[in-house]
């Protein structure tokens, strides 16, 4: 039987309102998810992503790793079990005609996309075993966000053929992401007793252990500058919010201080013109199945 990818490996709040977790969704995917681009951009370059590339995405968001990766001809699916939001706004970039009840257009690439629940949907295109999974949320900044990952690619690995790409994101050192002093209002403001879902600093081997827990061969790393950019304060806030590492200060404090003190944290970052600029550096790992 295909194993099921429905496991929650993030951290997520679920006492935030549905109509908060929509906008914040939404911030996701206009403001935060392109800050990545370039981190899924080097990825798929060195992987040759293309026509015949079968790829599998896990916590795959809005979609826009998918939506680049389709472009190059890749056959996708895209799973996202934590939050239902996002997954909504991937179908709309990914699955128009099917929301607007229309024929589908011609397509140069198979798309699909479950929140894992149906096995079916789940396996490869013919049931043709993946030859790339990607996990592009960063992991190693929250506790216990690693150890879930892990149960999820063991999950996920007998869907793919032997030797196939497992693709692994963290941040980089602390002293190269300037976001790190933002994120930081996020420790501090969590309860100690109940900060799961909290920032931590990323540590140098998470990803190397992540995938040694998951049965997985390490196969070479890289790191790509990702700078955080953002028209001016209020769009750095909401960014930085959707990603869900201040849920547990929110839930410790309350919205109106979190908003307030983020934006403190992002004075020595906004420039003469409005504009907020952060330099980061991600780190990428590649394994592979064995």
């Amino acid at each position: 039987m295909t194993p099921t990818l429905v496991q929650r490996h993030l951290p997520h709040a679920a006492s935030v309102p549905r109509a908060d977790l929509c906008a914040r969704a939404r911030d996701w995917a206009e403001i935060q998810e392109r800050m990545l681009v370039p981190l899924y951009e080097a990825v798929y370059e060195r992987l040759e992503v293309g026509p015949g590339t079968r790829l599998l995405g896990l916590g795959c968001g809005s979609g826009l790793a998918l939506l680049m990766a389709a472009s190059r001809g890749a056959a996708v699916t895209g799973v996202e079990a934590v939050e239902p939001e996002r997954l909504a706004l991937a179908r709309e970039r990914l699955l128009p005609d099917a929301l607007e009840g229309q024929r589908p257009r011609a397509r140069t690439a198979s798309v699909r996309l479950t929140d894992g629940s149906d096995d079916a949907v789940v396996a490869g295109p013919d049931a043709t075993p993946y030859d790339i999974i990607t996990a592009f949320q960063p992991i190693g900044c929250t506790a216990g966000d690693a150890e879930g990952l892990s149960s999820l690619l063991e999950s996920a690995a007998p869907l793919a053929e032997r030797g196939a790409a497992v693709v692994l994101v963290g941040w980089g050192p602390p002293e190269r992401c300037t976001t790190s002093s933002v994120l930081r209002v996020a420790t501090k403001l969590a309860d100690p007793l109940r900060s799961a879902g909290s920032w931590r600093p990323a540590l140098r081997d998470d990803l190397e252990e992540v995938a040694h827990r998951a049965g997985l061969r390490p196969d070479g790393s890289g790191r790509v500058a990702c700078p955080f950019g953002y028209a001016d304060t209020e769009s750095a806030v909401k960014g930085l919010l959707s990603t869900g590492l201040f849920d547990a200060a929110v839930g410790a404090t309350d919205p109106t201080q979190v908003d307030k003190e983020v934006t403190e944290a992002l004075q020595p970052y906004l420039r003469q013109d409005g504009t907020v600029w952060m330099p980061n550096v991600f780190r990428y790992l590649i394994a592979r199945t064995v």
